[in-house]
């Protein structure tokens, strides 16, 4: 299935029905009264976060969505029967907005969290309502108020504990592939990651944590240039970032530090808060580099970047993979911990 992380919709909630005017009729009751009933309420809709979805594609197709109007009020004091709601299902990490305004309506970060985003319309009243001792046959009744009418950004933002972050052919599919189930695409050309990728990695039967590749990032992706600028809201729920630099790119003339400053200036003018995200440096592709020159050049890359950690890794054999998950595992555990603390003393 293609992976589809945005959609514009438009919902429209049922409108209220309306209020009637009718009095009651019988036989031996010449002056019954008013017996108008109230409208019935317009349907609402709301939106369900469903942990069994991870695309946005049935909003790509289907992109107006319409309650139920509630039904209009008769005599003999019947009231309209209310609309019926109706249920959007969207992926856990789907972010609802209005699209002209751009305010915040709603962020599905947990499955099974309900929100309403279109309130439907009030009943109107029946004129059963307006008797009163000076107003027997009160003619009046009020007309249902319509529902809400929205367009609607969703966006997607997947939820996992770790990121990875790098230029085309850095690495990151590979090292996904290595740590955990998931097997994206890895080829020898530039952006064979299209879509992000989740990847489970566990570190013994009861620890794990989801790390996510996004496409790689090039110079002037704050700008649109390339995939990855598509794709970096992905990173904005992440906990930690792994920055993988390939230490032995393809050509020579390639600056591998000079190459991850580059990356970290677009991640900078993309999201200051993006930037401060804790953010680890993982120099892959040691294996491509002669024996006497690998302790030089790693020395020579640490000293420029400045990591708050780094590791040494050659992903396509697996080699140091199993330290930076432990470090990863135990960092994320950490800051639950932190979390726990935290609540409990708010």
């Amino acid at each position: 299935m293609k992976f589809f992380d945005e959609a514009k919709i438009e919902v429209i909630a049922g409108d209220g029905g309306n209020g009637a005017a009718s009095f009651r009729r019988e036989k031996f009751i010449p002056f019954g009264g008013p017996d108008g009933g109230d409208g019935g309420r317009g349907g609402s809709i709301w939106a369900i976060a469903d942990r069994n979805l991870n695309t946005l594609i049935d909003f790509r197709y289907t992109r107006v969505f319409r309650a139920e109007k509630g039904e209009n009020g008769r005599g003999a004091d019947c009231y309209g029967k209310g609309g019926g709601d109706m249920e959007l299902r969207m992926p856990v990490g789907t972010v609802i907005s209005d699209h002209s305004t751009g305010e915040l309506i709603a962020d599905l970060d947990h499955d099974g969290k309900r929100t309403l985003i279109a309130k439907g319309g009030q009943g109107g009243l029946g004129n059963l309502h307006f008797k009163s001792s000076t107003n027997r046959a009160p003619r009046k009744c009020t007309p249902g108020t319509p529902g809400d009418h929205l367009e609607l950004k969703l966006e997607l933002k997947v939820l996992a504990d770790v990121g990875l972050l790098g230029l085309p052919n850095a690495g990151k599919s590979t090292f996904i592939r290595a740590v955990s189930s998931a097997k994206p695409k890895v080829a020898d050309y530039p952006f064979t990651t299209l879509h992000p990728n989740l990847g489970v990695v566990r570190v013994n039967h009861e620890r794990s944590f989801v790390i996510a590749d996004i496409p790689g990032l090039i110079e002037g992706a704050a700008e649109g240039a390339g995939l990855g600028h598509r794709f970096l809201k992905h990173l904005q729920r992440t906990g930690l970032l792994l920055h993988l630099v390939d230490i032995a790119p393809f050509d020579p003339a390639c600056n591998p530090a000079k190459d991850a400053k580059a990356i970290l200036k677009e991640l900078r003018q993309y999201d200051e808060n993006l930037f401060k995200k804790p953010r680890w440096l993982v120099i892959n592709k040691i294996d491509l580099v002669p024996v006497e020159e690998r302790e030089a050049r790693v020395k020579a890359l640490v000293k420029s970047y400045k990591p708050q950690r780094h590791f040494v890794i050659a992903a396509v054999s697996g080699e140091g993979c199993r330290d930076v998950t432990f470090a990863v595992m135990d960092h994320i555990e950490q800051q639950r911990r932190h979390h726990e603390i935290s609540d409990s003393a708010g």
